[in-house]
């Protein structure tokens, strides 16, 4: 068993942190966070530099990592475009990858994933969106809620109910699509104010009487859930990626305040130095989790319980040390880059699953290992 990267990945890592700090500085992320505007120019400069490559899941992940660690607003900007984009290619057919995906690895079209409705959060199963047979076309109406990309996607991955819900197997039922954003009865709603992650787009999916071609739809008739669980099992690990990320940049930001900041001798204090090797541990044994995830991930052998264990960790890590970093910083975390760190890190145990949902994973994977064992 290897804990170390291997030279090409950390060369890789050295390099995506040098564009980050190059990049990210100060002045742009608080402008970015302010405005709640969207950085398309960082997202062409981090495609011409091959930051996120999809033929090494690995570097990928390591670039979330590295890019949230200076700062997870422009971090995650810079990544999103793909957002969805495994649900095409593990399911799609080539026509489908060549029109849509294809446009979006040159950079000239972006995505998004639209699961979430309103009032439904992480009960996917309640899905209430519809798209009704007509012809050689479906017919979508509904809503979707809180979607990235929202109002700058040019299509998204959808989940709608293609059959009448049983309300005993409400998992039964549901088809992805893939909906553009000029048909004819689209419409979004940009959201505003949110906590955190600002610079990304976030926005409410309007859809009246919306018609899709019916080669729009991915895969088969009914086997929407089973794609969309798919995909979670994959985007968590990336999602403990950024929060881990968050977590070190904490870190990196209260040892940066308190060597050049803090009154002399502050370092010595004992509960300041009981205080960041918690956070160090919690950020080293999430970052574990994490390979350990994604060792099975990559390797086409996704392990549920591993996954849903690194990304709950990562995501109530992100908080754990946001949180210490202002209680170790004071007036200076407040009012500086650490603030946004805050705001940043709940979302982490929020999108992909929350920290509650994470944890009934875990468990009924354990109860049905332990009754396989008898």
């Amino acid at each position: 068993m290897d804990f170390e990267l291997s030279d090409e990945l950390k060369d890789f890592r050295k390099m995506v942190r040098e564009f980050a700090l190059a990049e990210f500085t100060s002045e742009v992320a608080r402008k970015r966070d302010f405005e709640e505007s969207y950085p398309d120019d960082l997202r062409i400069k981090s495609l011409q530099k091959g930051i996120i490559d999809f033929a090494n899941p690995w570097k990928t992940m390591v670039a979330i990592e590295e890019l949230c660690r200076v700062d997870a607003g422009l971090g995650i900007s810079v990544t999103v475009p793909y957002f969805g984009a495994e649900v095409i290619m593990l399911f799609g057919n080539d026509s489908q990858k060549e029109k849509y995906l294809s446009e979006v690895n040159r950079g000239k079209k972006m995505m998004g994933l639209a699961v979430t409705e309103p009032g439904g959060g992480s009960d996917v199963a309640a899905n209430k969106t519809e798209a009704v047979k007509s012809g050689n076309k479906y017919i979508l109406n509904g809503s979707k809620m809180f979607i990235t990309n929202g109002q700058i996607a040019d299509f998204f991955v959808m989940l709608a109910r293609t059959s009448k819900a049983d309300p005993a197997k409400k998992h039964r039922g549901m088809s992805t699509f893939i909906v553009e954003s000029k048909f004819k009865g689209f419409s979004s709603n940009k959201l505003e104010g949110k906590l955190g992650v600002r610079a990304t787009n976030t926005a409410e999916l309007i859809l009246n009487n919306v018609e899709v071609p019916e080669e729009n739809l991915i895969g088969e008739e009914g086997k929407g859930f089973y794609y969309i669980m798919t995909f979670f099992n994959i985007s968590r690990v990336f999602v403990a990626a950024q929060a881990i990320g968050v977590a070190q940049g904490a870190l990196d930001r209260t040892l940066e305040y308190l060597k050049n900041n803090a009154p002399s001798g502050e370092m010595q204090n004992e509960y300041v130095q009981f205080t960041l090797s918690d956070m160090a541990t919690r950020i080293e044994a999430a970052r574990l989790l994490m390979y350990k995830a994604a060792s099975y991930l990559f390797q086409f052998k996704p392990n549920p319980t591993i996954t849903s264990m690194a990304k709950g960790y990562a995501s109530e890590t992100a908080v754990f040390a946001s949180e210490k970093a202002m209680e170790l910083t004071g007036l200076y975390g407040l009012s500086g880059d650490l603030e946004r760190y805050f705001r940043d890190a709940k979302i982490m145990e929020i999108w992909e699953g929350t920290s509650e949902v994470e944890k009934l994973i875990i468990a009924r994977m354990l109860e049905k290992e332990s009754d396989s064992s008898e």
